[in-house]
Parts: structure tokens; sequence; C-alpha cells
């Protein structure tokens, strides 16, 4: 009994020998990591959410609770009011923000979809009506950016948004009204324009960062004619990107598509946000699948 007693307070007097030592080397691990989390903010402050992974980009949802606020046509000048989708969460402070046009005819209910998909991976996300649904490009392109500065001048969620981080992205002649926000303001850091149409088919004036989507089976802007010589014509210089989608149609924009999305968003992180993280789905060059017919684009980004 007494071995086993003295045995007891042996393992204890180690114990309490060993304890600060431990726990010394605990606190110098946590400070470690909260010391490399402090610098990987200090690196890039326009982080917003966990670290992206493959699912997590093609997911229908993010990480952030999403709200929205409709805009009256009557409430605003200069395009015909819309929904703004944006992150509930104020802890992380601002966000990047993009504005979407739908295409000829059609009303921002076509592009809806991308709303709450984006602005739950934490961007303020505005699609928005056009002042008549018969539009040509140039007019979707001054509206872009009249909802833009609508956005982040006069809006209820303007606190919400970082008027210096902003994007635009838009489908068929709201594609080719991307084009000209972009030409127009080349402080806009991203583009995305969705099986663009346009008779312009020369952009070398553009310097923002610009992903082109087409469709292999688009019979209305043909990629041959719109998007494929959109993306030649931007400068070699330009961080930018040519995804044709494999079995899809001019109207493959219009309804909830995971590629488009995948590469919509990491294109968005990776120049509204600066968020390096995204670099893994860009670069290397995504290669042909069954719903990537082509991908072309410059790497390594950020050049």
């Amino acid at each position: 009994m007494t071995r086993h007693l003295g045995a007891a307070m042996a393992a204890a007097c180690l114990t309490l020998l060993l304890a600060p030592g431990a726990q010394a080397a605990g606190s110098a691990s946590a400070a470690a990591s909260d010391s490399a989390s402090a610098a990987a903010a200090a690196d890039n402050p326009y982080e917003r959410g966990p670290a992206p992974t493959p699912s997590s980009v093609e997911a229908l949802r993010g990480p952030y609770a999403v709200g929205e606020t409709a805009v009256s046509s009557l409430a605003v000048s200069g395009f015909g009011g819309g929904t703004i989708y944006y992150p509930t969460s104020t802890s992380d402070g601002t966000f990047g923000a993009v504005v979407i046009s739908p295409g000829f005819t059609a009303y921002q209910s076509s592009v809806a979809w991308l709303g709450p998909r984006l602005a739950s991976q934490g961007f303020v996300v505005f699609t928005i009506d056009t002042l008549t649904t018969v539009d040509q490009p140039d007019s979707r392109g001054r509206q872009l950016l009249a909802a833009l500065d609508y956005l982040t001048q006069r809006s209820a969620v303007r606190g919400r948004v970082d008027a210096g981080r902003l994007g635009v992205m838009g489908h068929s002649m709201g594609g080719g009204g991307t084009l000209e926000a972009a030409k127009s303001r080349p402080s806009l850091r991203a583009a995305v324009p969705l099986t663009a149409w346009n008779t312009d088919k020369t952009w070398p004036e553009i310097t923002t960062p610009t992903l082109v989507i087409g469709a292999d089976g688009d019979t209305i802007a043909p990629v041959a004619t719109h998007s494929e010589p959109f993306y030649e014509s931007l400068p070699g210089s330009l961080d930018k990107a040519y995804l044709e989608l494999n079995g899809a149609t001019h109207f493959t924009p219009n309804s909830s598509n995971t590629t488009i999305a995948k590469y919509s968003l990491s294109w968005l992180k990776r120049f509204v946000d600066d968020d390096t993280r995204y670099d893994q789905f860009l670069c290397p060059l995504p290669r042909p699948s069954l719903t990537i017919d082509e991908y072309r684009g410059t790497c390594p980004l950020g050049s």
C-alpha cells in the first residue's frame, strides 16, 4: 500500500514539474498559430470566408446567410431597379460587390440564381432590370455602372460594400454591356461576360481582369464570332481567361449551373478580393471535361 502511495505521489510530482513546460509549449503553439493567422490577414485583409475546397466552390450556398432587398425602378435613375443580395453578417467588415445585367428581352429573374449563390460566398450582388428589355450593349454597360454607383452611394446596404472592389457580369447583351462597362471604367476589378453578344468584336482597351464564358452550342452569339474574338482581342498582358461550356446553349447562364458558378466565383474572389486561395481553381488551366469544351487563360495570375 505504501509502495502504491509513493508511486502515486511521484507521478503527481512529475506532472507538476512537467506542467509548466507543457503549458508553455501549448501557449507558444497557440501564439504561433495566432501569429500566422494575423500575418495572413495582414497580407490580404479582403479574404472572406473559410479556405475554399473543390466542394465549397461548387456548393449551392456558401458560409454566409443571405438577405435581400428589392429596389424599385421608381427609386433610381439610369437603370431599371433590381434586387440586392448581401451577407447578413457584418462581423467580417465590408464586402466586394458585383452587378449583373440580364440579356435582350429578359428581366433580372433570368440571372437571379447568381444573386444568393455569390452573396453566400461573401459578396454583395445586385441583379438589375434594364430601362427597357431591348436596350443595346452600350446602354447596358452604362446601366451596370449606374447600378454600381447607386449600390455604393445610395443603397440601403452601401455600408456593407467596399466601393474600391467592384465587378460586373451580364448575359448575352448584358455580357456585351459587361465589356462596355469594363472599357469605360478601368477601376473595375473583374468582369465576367456570359455568352456575350456585341457588334464590337475587339476590346484592346480593357484593363480589367476578364473571364469570358461562351457555349459550344450557342447559335445566337456563336463563340466563333463573339466570345472567342472578344477574348483574343483583350490585351495579352491582361489577366484573362476563356471558358467554353460543353453541351451548352446561349441560354445556359439563365439557370443554375455549377461550372459557371464555380469559375465566376473563383474569378471574382481572385480579382475583387485579391484572394490567392482561389488560384488553385484557375491555374493550372482547367482541362476539357464533361462540362468544359475548352479553357484558355494567362497563368500565373495577378501579373
